[in-house]
């Protein structure tokens, strides 16, 4: 018998494949089990779609089976009901889906598509989706808010400032005025190439009114027409040629007649005419004989090429930085990755890009790569200033393009020329990265200034010295502890001056701040003691200030390279602490306190004095912690890095004498102090002298009077140990002050228990807890001393 391979006899037999569900649970009836998971049953009220999630999804076999769908079909008509399948429309079963992010229903539960209430919770067992449908509903105050926040000025930032706006029309004006000169000396070369010029245009002339006349344009056209053998194009080009010259010889005709008339007329006037209609007419001659690459007038200023800052150009220099998330999100999105919220304008002598950086990347991570970017935009590092805006977030990036690099500006200061300066005004310390001027507030304010050394911290502070000094108001105490003479200029203006970096300069600088102190107190209750209607915000104002019966004028006190007082072993400890007394007190009582620094630490620069100071100017530092020391904590974080300037002179690429400027404006600003040689400060100091002494006011150092002596005349050691005996071994502060005070009454008069533990600091005591009782016969523990350590200290004093 022969096999027949197609012959159902002869097949193999097939097993019937097995359907699971996602449990494992054998489905007997797939297609039924599809319907019940998409149509509603029979019982369901109205048609409702219910979906059940506990009945997990039926799984193919794991044998792949060809003729799968047809059994799977087969077997739905023999249900056990007696029921045929139901056959589905496509659209229904699509309809019929879940939408992402919706959660199934359950029978008895709510239905999570429903829109939460309006108002107050949801109600109990209830599901609330996250993304509510519909549109998004807005608060349109909050929204006017924001608008007014974000409202570009009506009238330009340079008109609203005086000074600006004549500082423009300046240059505006001298830009012309330079114009003008510069073509008006080249005129007679610019005569001269006309009348060489002339014979090459009247050929020209002659030439171009021939072949307009007899329409010699067209020849070249009749010429072609001749050659291709086309008589009826060549007939009509040529009658179309008669036409025009049939019209064009008379014209010409005319001109030449009228030149001639024109001619005799004006050989019959008198000479000056006539030289004048002859250079009228060489004039044009020569204009029409101009090379076209070479023009008659040359430009008085050469036009700029730096090239326009384009979205394209930033998005490029962006993606080239190395920034994974910015790679990452140009790759997902190329479109809006980097999205820009303003059109990029030009902004002061730059151009200006305001954008938002990718989610996750903040505006410290492009201030990293700056000089990546720098090669990426093709300019300068010192034409390439991104700056962060924290009160948008930030991801909030101001890229600011400058067609100068600043490191190569000279910022001139205007107190070279001012007569005379009012500090109530603030002090123009220097300018932004678009040319600003910036001035920074001196009264009601303490100014710390911090770099690296040769970075112009001295520098910075001879500018806010010259400011000080041209107000006759402001008393000036100066102490330049490095012993170079940079403020020298200045010591014919001051009450208190000192220069060297020997101990005696040193204890000079301490007793400055011992006096202050006293000062500072004197003040508080000077201005206590005014009457409300002058003095109604218990505040030093101009008016006040200028009663010098009150003594509550301006005192600028500048110690410059701080770090050798406040590390000193001696004398640093109670600096430090009176520094921090006057920075916190002083301030509205017009005492003003400038420190500079090139090393700033804990030990040379307390902690207390960095973080009360509230004008902070840092120039290039090395790292993250000389930075926060200076600017603040947190501000390298924040994007505000004085590390991205480089170090060294302008002359040598460098950015001396530039840094960031905290506090003096809303938002923190990259600035370039003013420049002021020592000759230039000699002038400024100079004119300061005669105003003040014309005022009457110069006093102390400036009249050579010798100093305040506050270092104490007396051994403190010998006075603790004559009014402790010796049979008290622990004694509390307030006691031995007391005791001190009637000892010596104008010594040690009005001491607090904090200040006798100052003053032994430097004898290497310290007070301890000490217990006792008071009066009223109550023990307490209290700061006090030890006695047999201030014998000891006493003895090797004296040895």
């Amino acid at each position: 018998m022969t096999h027949d391979p197609l012959h159902s006899a002869n097949q193999p037999d097939t097993p019937s494949p097995t359907w699971t569900d996602q449990d494992g649970r054998k489905v007997d009836d797939p297609a039924r089990w599809v319907a019940d998971q998409v149509l509603p049953p029979d019982d369901s009220p109205d048609g409702a779609r219910t979906v059940h999630p506990d009945r997990p999804a039926a799984t193919q076999p794991d044998t792949p089976d060809d003729h799968a769908d047809d059994r799977a079909d087969d077997g739905a008509d023999d249900r056990a009901d007696g029921r045929g399948a139901e056959v589905v429309p496509i659209t229904s079963a699509r309809a019929g889906r879940l939408p992402y992010g919706a959660l199934p229903v359950r029978d008895g539960e709510p239905d999570p598509s429903a829109p939460a209430p309006a108002d107050g919770p949801p109600a109990p067992g209830g599901v609330v989706r996250v993304d509510q449908p519909g549109g998004e509903r807005r608060d349109w105050r909050a929204e006017l808010e924001g608008k007014l926040s974000t409202r570009r000025p009506v009238v330009p930032l340079w008109l609203r400032s005086r000074a600006e706006a004549l500082q423009t029309v300046s240059w505006l004006g001298q830009h012309y005025a330079y114009v003008a000169g510069y073509q008006t000396v080249r005129t007679p070369m610019y005569a001269g190439r006309l009348v060489v010029r002339s014979p090459r245009g009247l050929a020209r002339l002659v030439g171009g009114m021939v072949r307009w006349t007899f329409d010699l344009e067209g020849e070249p056209v009749r010429v072609a027409a001749v050659t291709k053998g086309d008589p009826e194009a060549y007939l009509k080009l040529s009658r179309q040629r008669d036409s025009r010259v049939r019209l064009r010889v008379p014209v010409a005709l005319v001109v030449l007649i009228t030149l001639l008339i024109a001619a005799l007329i004006v050989a019959s006037q008198p000479a000056a005419v006539q030289w004048s209609a002859l250079a009228v007419a060489l004039a044009a001659l020569g204009i029409l004989g101009k090379p076209a690459d070479r023009p008659l007038i040359e430009r008085a200023v050469l036009a700029s090429t730096v090239e326009k800052l384009t979205s394209d150009i930033v998005i490029r220099a962006l993606t080239t930085l190395g920034i994974s998330g910015i790679t990452q999100a140009m790759a997902k999105n190329p479109k809006d990755a980097i999205r820009f919220v303003a059109p990029i304008t030009r902004d002061g002598p730059g151009w200006r890009a305001d954008l938002d950086l990718p989610h996750g990347v903040t505006v410290g991570d492009v201030l990293d790569k700056r000089d990546r970017m720098s090669g990426a935009l093709r300019r300068p590092l010192g034409c390439i200033w991104p700056e962060g805006d924290s009160t948008i977030h930030e991801g909030r990036l101001i890229l600011w393009v400058g067609d100068k690099d600043l490191s190569r500006t000279v910022v001139k200061s205007p107190l070279v020329k001012a007569a005379s300066h009012d500090v109530f005004k603030g002090i123009p310390f220097g300018a932004d990265p678009r040319g600003r001027s910036i001035t920074v507030p001196i009264i009601e304010q303490n100014i710390l200034i911090g770099s690296q050394p040769g970075q112009g911290k001295t520098a910075s502070v001879r500018v806010l010295a010259s400011g000080a000094a041209l107000d006759a108001s402001t008393e000036l105490w100066i102490h330049e502890l490095k012993g170079t003479g940079d403020l020298d200029p200045h010591e014919q203006n001051c009450h208190r001056y000192v220069s060297g970096i020997e101990d005696e300069a040193i204890a000079y600088a301490a007793d400055s701040l011992t006096l202050l102190r006293k000062e500072v107190m004197r003040r508080a209750a000077a201005l206590k003691a005014l009457p409300p209607d002058l003095c109604p915000d218990k505040k030093v104002t101009r008016a006040i200030a200028d009663k010098r019966s009150l003594g509550l004028h301006p005192l600028v006190a500048i110690f410059d390279e701080c770090q050798n007082l406040f590390a000193h072993e001696e004398y640093g400890a109670k600096a430090g602490e009176d520094a921090e007394f006057i920075i916190k007190l002083g301030r509205a009582l017009g005492v003003i306190l400038i420190l500079a620094t090139q090393r700033p630490d804990k030990r040379s620069l307390p902690t207390g004095i960095s973080a009360n100071v509230t004008i902070r100017f840092c120039l290039r530092v090395a790292g993250q912690l000389e930075n926060d020391m200076i600017l603040g904590t947190s501000s390298y974080q924040n994007g505000i890095r004085a590390t991205l300037f480089v170090p060294g002179p302008p002359d040598k690429g460098g950015d001396a004498g530039t840094g960031y400027l905290v506090g003096a404006t809303p938002m923190p600003k990259v600035v370039k102090s003013g420049y002021l040689d020592t000759p230039t400060t000699q002038l400024i100091a100079d004119r300061a002298h005669a105003l003040r002494a014309s005022a009457g006011v110069l006093t102390g150092h400036a009249l050579g009077e010798k100093p305040e002596q506050t270092a104490p005349s007396y051994d403190l050691l010998a006075d603790i140990l004559a009014v402790v005996g010796a049979s008290e071994a622990k004694v509390w502060n307030e006691t031995v002050i007391a005791r001190l005070a009637e000892l010596r009454p104008d010594v040690y008069g009005g001491w607090e228990v904090e200040q006798l533990t100052a003053m032994l600091k430097p004898y290497g005591i310290k007070t301890v807890q000490v217990w006792g009782t008071n009066a009223d016969g109550n023990g307490a523990n209290r700061r006090g001393i030890i006695r047999e350590q201030v014998a000891e200290r006493s003895h090797g004093a004296a040895s």
